[in-house]
C-alpha cells in the first residue's frame, strides 16, 4: 500500500538531490584524475636565494664511552642563472653567501661564527670561510632537474641524504599519488676493508597539489641488502626522508624538509652504539635582501 512521504522526509530528499547537482560525479572523477606537469622554469640574469638550516645531534658509543656531538649549519645559497640554451636547458652558477655556524664535540667549549659579523673564522670553519662568493660550481640542467654538465666542482656533487642541487622531476604528467624514482648508489667499506657499492632508489610521490603548489614526499629505499651494523652506519646520513613543495607555476622549489632519526647498534664491536637524529629544512627567500637568521639561545 502506498503511504505518502512525511514533509521532513521530502525536505531530506531535496536536500540530497540538491547536493549531488552542485557535486556532480564528474567533478569528482575529474579532481581525482587531475595531473600535474612539473618543469622548472630558470631566466638568465635572475638570482634565486635559498635559506639552508642542518641541524645534526650524533652520541656514539666506543668501548663504554659516550660521546655527543651537535652541528648547526644556517646559510644562503644562490643560484645565478646566466643562460637557457635553444633546448631549454638552464644554467646557473652556485655559490654560498653568508653562514651562521656552531659545532660542539664532548665536553668542549662550543665553536661559533657568523660569516656577516666581521671576524676571522675559527680553523674549524676556514674551509667554509676560504669558499663564501665564490662559485662552486656551474651546473647547467633540463626543465626535468637533470644535470647535463658540472663545471669547476669543489664538493657540491656529494649527496649525504639532502637531496641533489635540484630535484629530478618525471617525465610525464603525474596526478595525486603518482610515483616516480630515481636509482643511485652509496659507496661503502665493509669490515675487510672492501669497497662496496649499496644500491638505492629515491622514490618520489605527489601527495597534494594545492593551489600550483605541489607536495612531493621522498624516501629513500635501499635495494642491495644492508648485511652489517658497520655498513648501516655508513648509509644511514645517506638516506632521504621528507618533503618538498614545488611551486608549478614559477618552476623551482618552494622548500623542503629532511629528517633521520637512526640508532645503530654493534657497528664496531657488540658494546658500541651510535645515534643520529637531525633536520634539513631549505626554503625560498623572497625578499633578496634577507640574509641568514640571527642565533638564538
Amino acid at each position: 500500500m502506498f503511504r505518502p512521504q512525511s514533509p521532513l522526509s521530502s525536505l531530506r530528499t531535496a536536500v540530497l538531490v540538491g547536493l549531488f547537482f552542485m557535486f556532480p560525479l564528474s567533478a569528482l572523477l575529474a579532481a581525482d584524475s587531475e595531473q600535474c606537469l612539473m618543469r622548472y622554469k630558470l631566466t638568465p640574469g635572475e638570482e634565486i636565494r635559498f635559506q639552508v638550516e642542518h641541524l645534526a645531534n650524533t652520541k656514539t658509543r666506543l668501548d663504554s664511552t659516550d660521546v655527543a656531538s651537535s652541528v648547526r649549519t644556517v646559510s644562503t645559497k644562490v643560484w645565478r642563472v646566466t643562460d637557457v640554451n635553444d633546448e631549454g636547458e638552464m644554467t646557473f652558477e652556485h655559490f654560498i653567501e653568508a653562514v651562521e655556524m656552531s659545532q660542539q664535540n664532548g665536553d668542549s667549549e662550543e665553536i661559533l661564527w657568523n660569516s656577516e659579523s666581521g671576524e676571522e673564522a675559527p680553523r674549524a670553519f676556514r674551509a667554509v670561510s676560504d669558499q663564501l662568493g665564490k662559485v662552486i660550481a656551474t651546473i647547467r640542467i633540463n626543465d626535468q632537474g637533470q644535470e647535463r654538465e658540472r663545471l669547476d666542482d669543489k664538493g657540491t656533487k656529494t649527496d649525504l641524504g639532502m637531496g641533489g642541487i635540484t630535484i629530478p622531476l618525471p617525465e610525464t604528467p603525474v596526478k595525486i599519488g603518482g610515483r616516480w624514482s630515481v636509482p643511485r648508489q652509496i659507496r661503502v667499506r665493509t669490515q675487510d676493508g672492501e669497497v662496496k657499492m649499496i644500491k638505492v632508489r629515491e622514490l618520489y610521490t605527489l601527495e597534494k597539489l594545492s593551489a600550483g603548489v605541489a607536495t612531493i614526499s621522498v624516501r629513500s629505499e635501499p635495494l642491495t641488502p644492508i648485511s652489517t651494523p658497520k655498513i648501516k652506519s655508513q648509509v644511514l646520513q645517506q638516506l632521504s626522508n621528507g618533503t618538498v613543495r614545488f611551486d608549478v607555476d614559477a618552476g623551482r622549489t618552494l622548500s623542503k624538509q629532511l629528517d633521520w632519526d637512526e640508532t645503530v647498534v654493534g657497528f664496531d664491536g657488540a658494546d658500541s652504539m651510535m645515534e643520529y637524529r637531525a633536520r634539513l629544512t631549505e626554503t625560498l627567500v623572497t625578499d633578496p635582501t634577507t640574509r641568514t637568521a640571527k642565533r638564538t639561545r
